[in-house]
């Protein structure tokens, strides 16, 4: 049929002439943005995201944060601090107009405001410049808050002495009590038959269930009594054998100790 005067077309609107793809807007008209938000420049922000991710990660693995030894009330000299990132808000607490009778305004309304506004700073500033010095707003906020973070820290720092801390802080790992046990001892198969293994251990340094057998002060006659009828957390029935077996272990266990008070 060939078009021609006086030919009306009439169409149906629910069913679309020109099936449209997804393509994106043309941002050219904005200085320095040329391509679409999403996909193309959140993909690229997540790469490089993913990027330092991992190369933090490597560098936690290959370089662990020091732990610090256990926390000792009784030590009135120990100098309590923050993580690094978390020094400027206690060098903040320092002064006079955020500590005191005025820490609310050092520990919320000032923090507070701070993330608030750079919170707020992508609505505050919504214009399609990207050159910092077009976007006096977010660039002003971004530049006050890196300047007083840096001076804050900076600060905090400068009065810590951070390799005497760390040298006076160092983790104390209990030692083991280096005894060479017989496993071919009589006593240390009864030992071990009545599942006393599982709690003291197979060198009797004992656990998180139950205290070392190593270092104790206590007779065959008392352990004997102990394995039969417990003490503390430890309930009664465990030992089960023979007298002459309780003997046994009893006498390995003391061994032990004997050859442990001798080193």
């Amino acid at each position: 049929m060939k078009r021609g005067k006086g030919m009306t077309f009439v169409g149906d609107s629910r069913i679309p002439a020109n099936k449209q793809k997804f393509i994106p807007k043309d941002y050219s008209e904005y200085p320095g943005r040329t391509e679409a938000f999403w996909p193309n420049f959140l993909l690229k922000e997540w790469l490089v995201g993913a990027v330092f991710l991992v190369g933090f990660l490597c560098l936690t693995v290959a370089h662990p944060a020091p732990l610090e030894k256990m926390a000792d009330p009784t030590d009135t000299a120990y100098l309590p601090l923050p993580d690094w990132y978390f020094l400027f808000l206690y060098q903040l607490l320092k002064y006079k107009f955020a500590s005191g009778a005025f820490f609310v305004m050092g520990a919320i309304i000032i923090p507070g405001l701070a993330f608030g506004a750079l919170l707020l700073a992508p609505f505050l500033d919504r214009g399609k410049e990207r050159r910092p010095h077009k976007r006096p707003i977010t660039t002003g906020l971004m530049l006050l808050a890196f300047i007083a973070v840096f001076w804050l820290t900076y600060e905090a720092a400068g009065h810590v002495d951070w390799k005497a801390k760390a040298e006076n802080n160092k983790p104390v790992l209990p030692e083991e009590n280096a005894v060479e046990i017989d496993e071919s001892d009589p006593g240390y198969a009864i030992y071990e038959a009545n599942s006393c293994i599982q709690c003291h251990g197979g060198d009797l340094n004992g656990g998180a269930a139950a205290p070392s057998l190593i270092g104790i002060d206590k007779s065959v006659d008392e352990i004997k009594d102990i394995a039969v009828n417990g003490i503390d957390t430890m309930p009664a029935g465990q030992f089960e054998g023979t007298d002459e077996e309780l003997q046994q272990l009893a006498e390995f266990i003391v061994s032990v100790n004997e050859q442990a008070t001798e080193e």
